[in-house]
């Protein structure tokens, strides 16, 4: 990515579109992303999620008018991709901050690369396990584990309605993909090579 790039009304007006017609329903959508970017992020231990969240999406944005005509599926899924690259990046500087250390308490910066290792393996894992899945289930587990408190509930009934299925059947696969899910991850952290 060029460093002088800088996210344009334009640019992000192209997201929204990319998102959804509706402008509305667009920016619903950039938010729900933006907040599993920092989900995402947080969950990796990085000391600053919600600036990383909004580095991946100016990269996110800074080739969208490549790759808009050919991606297809979630365009969400396309931000997790990037967000990946990202993360990868910041761990580099991690570890080159914590192989200087200047002020630090040596133990605490390996204790946070080791906790760093174990999320970083657990997320790998969990991205090949998506892949497994078939692109209805994917997506419908994404969809329906995003949002908090009363959004979510919202959101899973206007997931459920355009399924043409009731809430608890909803509820039902999406809790049978997560379980195929964590055995799959469980099972692939296992055959991870210790650190």
């Amino acid at each position: 990515m060029k460093k002088e790039w800088v996210l344009t009304q334009d640019a992000f007006d192209t997201l929204l579109n990319w998102l959804d017609t509706d402008r509305d329903e667009a920016g619903r959508k950039y938010e729900a992303i933006r907040l599993r970017l920092i989900k995402i992020l947080t969950c990796r231990g990085c000391r600053e999620p919600e600036e990383l969240a909004d580095e991946t999406i100016n990269r996110a944005v800074a080739r969208i008018t490549d790759i808009i005509t050919e991606y297809q599926g979630n365009p969400a899924l396309y931000f997790y991709g990037v967000a990946q690259k990202v993360h990868l990046e910041y761990l580099r500087k991690v570890r080159l901050k914590d192989a200087n250390p200047v002020d630090e308490d040596y133990s605490l910066s390996v204790g946070y690369v080791e906790a760093d290792n174990e999320a970083e393996t657990e997320y790998n894992c969990l991205e090949r396990c998506l892949e497994h899945l078939t692109t209805d289930n994917r997506e419908l587990v994404l969809e329906y584990y995003q949002h908090e408190r009363h959004a979510k509930i919202d959101h899973r009934k206007r997931l459920a309605t355009e399924l043409g299925i009731a809430v608890n059947a909803l509820r039902i696969r999406a809790h049978r993909i997560r379980r195929t899910l964590e055995a799959c991850v469980r099972d692939c952290v296992e055959k991870q090579p210790a650190h």
